[in-house]
């Protein structure tokens, strides 16, 4: 292949010679991409978008966000033979930058209520481990810009208990029994669909639990299944089968 001559100018430097052919530059397929999804990820949330016949504002369905927490401050009091009150402070650091343009302005408050399991084991006389997985819904917020949250004390309540009642009558649904084959050992389990995740008889979520021990949410994704807190993807992949094994049947 031919070298490429530039021809220069009288008078013209080199550097702004250079300078207009890097101008000149074709764009090219992967540069337009690149383009289109930093704008894609620069949209703010308040455009509309829509989700099973909905629309609604914010991130959009299917998006992860990773934090790393600062040392919190943790109070639990006990107050019942099995039930603690708890209460926890502390700041979130987005792992990573946000996308310039992109969420909320800043001031923006969030009313969310959690519903987690959290598995711990003690390790000394001081330390145990910590993991929680659950879910969070959100009640309610607060623009910046306004003084008053977007929905009253008394229909945060009412979305609450449908939520709860929604969780109840999925707590009371007969999960789905699972074999797991993984390295030449069988577990048995269960999967109980996240039902507000399920759509057209197909779940995108999963609370996963083998013998006994909750494993955590597997989730459905173009590129196969996904469970935060588990490292092991052949182990994900091989719950993943057991419960894709079931929705086969179940469509055949």
């Amino acid at each position: 292949m031919a070298a490429q001559t530039t021809v220069r100018k009288r008078g013209e430097t080199k550097k702004e010679t250079t300078r207009k052919v890097k101008a000149k530059a074709p764009v090219t397929k992967k540069t337009a991409k690149k383009k289109e999804a930093k704008k894609d990820l620069s949209k703010t949330y308040e455009e509309f978008k829509e989700f099973e016949g909905k629309e609604y504002t914010g991130m959009k369905i299917g998006r992860s966000h990773r934090w790393n927490y600062d040392a919190g401050d943790w109070t639990e009091t006990k107050i019942t033979p099995d039930l603690w009150q708890i209460n926890y402070a502390v700041t979130k650091r987005r792992k990573g930058n946000a996308p310039e343009g992109s969420g909320v302005p800043v001031g923006t408050e969030y009313h969310w209520y959690i519903l987690a399991h959290q598995n711990v084991r003690k390790l000394n006389a001081n330390d145990y481990t910590t993991s929680m997985t659950g879910l969070k819904y959100k009640l309610a917020h607060k623009r910046a810009t306004k003084e008053q949250w977007s929905t009253t004390a008394k229909t945060q309540r009412k979305r609450l208990v449908n939520l709860l009642k929604e969780m109840i009558t999925q707590l009371e649904t007969e999960p789905l029994p699972i074999t797991v084959e993984y390295q030449g050992q069988t577990w048995e389990g269960e999967a109980m669909p996240i039902a507000q995740t399920c759509h057209d008889g197909i779940c995108e979520e999963w609370e996963i639990t083998i013998d006994d021990e909750l494993m955590g949410i597997l989730r459905r994704m173009k590129s196969g299944w996904k469970m935060e807190g588990v490292e092991d993807r052949k182990l994900v992949k091989a719950i993943g089968v057991a419960v894709a094994k079931w929705d086969e049947q179940e469509h055949r």
